[in-house]
């Protein structure tokens, strides 16, 4: 399956880059502040503006330990466990994103991490399902959310190629067919050097599904070099700044640099074309100036036959082109040819 569609986009070969912006838990708990990224998505340029949809209690137990990077960019003294909790959203909250997401036109997606998450998702309407890669070998959650029906982004961090076969696997088991994969490095922020966007078109080729990118490092280039490797789909964190506490602020754009993203993404798809090998407009123009014909190399008289001393090769382009050099040698001129003059076959005897 080349192309998957959430609501009216279609995602996949042939269709603009879908860029999703991971508003995540950069809200830190706060509804207000949901809302200002929505808005900031939005006047961004965004495709879409995703949460994250938890109960604190299902997702971590109280002797889970923080990743390194929830240590270094929150309370050391906290457990992963009391973190969630700070971050976790009221279940309102998701309604009132949906509804201001849906007037700023900005599409609503939500990642759900147990099941009754996603069922809230569902009956909210999410028009897909985006699940994490800390999910992605959580066979259980995949077939649940497959069952609703509706398309699914599967992130891969921290997999194998067999552990996406599993997955995707897993999906297809409950009838589900509309899948699109995002190669992903799941380290925040992540470096460049782990990016490993190859692994974009080794999966599309494996699996024949859409493939795209969700981007943890903290530049454009490698989101930029994603697109340009045919991901059809872009991830990126953003917050309203970066110097807020949090997990993942620090590892987020913000407004102004991921509205510089959308625009880059617009213009290297642009810049990729439909893959035809032909002249553009411009270069229509610049032909005729840059390329050659063939001239008269000194004045000629009526009934003089062309030979090689007479014809030069030289700007500008609207003539006869140098590859009939030997198509006129050896022929007469009808009239008197000042040097100069671009050949014409109506010229010629």
């Amino acid at each position: 399956m080349s192309s998957i569609s959430i609501g009216t986009r279609s995602i996949g070969a042939g269709s603009p880059c879908f860029v999703i912006a991971e508003a995540g838990v950069n809200h830190n708990g706060s509804p207000d502040l949901a809302v200002k990224l929505v808005d900031a998505a939005a006047e961004a340029g965004a495709d879409a503006v995703k949460f994250q949809t938890f109960r604190a209690d299902q997702l971590a137990s109280p002797n889970a330990p923080k990743a390194w990077y929830q240590r270094d960019t929150a309370d050391s003294g906290e457990s992963q466990l009391e973190m969630l909790r700070r971050l976790e959203l009221p279940r309102e909250a998701y309604r009132q994103l949906r509804d201001h997401a849906q007037r700023q036109g900005i599409v609503f997606l939500s990642t759900p991490f147990d099941e009754g998450s996603a069922a809230l998702l569902d009956e909210l309407g999410v028009p897909a399902f985006k699940t994490s890669s800390g999910d992605l070998t959580n066979l259980p959650l995949l077939r649940f959310i497959a069952r609703a029906g509706k398309p699914m982004l599967v992130s891969t961090g921290m997999a194998t190629l067999e552990e996406v076969c599993e997955a995707i696997a897993a999906i297809r088991s409950e009838g589900l067919e509309t899948i699109a994969l995002l190669q992903c490095t799941s380290a925040y922020p992540a470096d460049p050097r782990d990016a490993n966007l190859r692994v974009i078109d080794v999966m599309r080729q494996e699996f024949g599904l859409p493939v795209g990118y969700s981007d943890h490092t903290t530049g454009l280039e490698t989101a930029i070099a994603a697109v340009a490797l045919g991901a059809c789909v872009i991830e990126k964190h953003l917050t309203v700044s970066r110097s807020l506490p949090g997990p993942d602020h620090a590892a987020s754009l913000d407004p102004g640099a991921f509205a510089r993203l959308v625009a880059d993404v617009r213009l290297v798809e642009a810049a990729l074309g439909d893959g035809r090998k032909v002249p553009s407009e411009r270069e229509r123009e610049t032909a005729t100036v840059a390329r050659k014909s063939l001239v008269a190399a000194r004045d000629i008289a009526a009934g003089e036959k062309l030979t090689p001393a007479l014809v030069a090769i030289q700007r500008p382009g609207n003539g006869l082109p140098p590859r009939m050099r030997d198509h006129v040698l050896g022929r007469a001129v009808r009239i008197d040819v000042a040097r100069g003059t671009v050949f014409t076959l109506e010229m010629l005897a």
